[in-house]
């Protein structure tokens, strides 16, 4: 099983038309401890939004990574 992270516009569209990291985890804490360590620059990087994937099952979607 593999964790990764799907980039999305603030509309849920997928950020696919820009250099981003493509990282792949061999756990969930790994994949959400490395987005915590990395959210700013990705929302710097046009991201707002993100999924968290096992394989292909969405383990939950839309989280925002602007502060509230």
């Amino acid at each position: 099983m593999t964790w990764r992270w799907r980039y999305e516009n603030a509309n849920g569209g997928e950020v696919s038309d820009r250099p981003l990291p493509r990282e792949v985890f061999s756990s969930q804490a790994d994949a959400e401890s490395w987005l915590g360590e990395t959210w700013r620059d990705l929302l710097e990087s046009g991201v707002e939004k993100v999924t968290l994937l096992e394989d292909d099952r969405v383990e939950y979607a839309g989280m925002s990574l602007r502060p509230e």
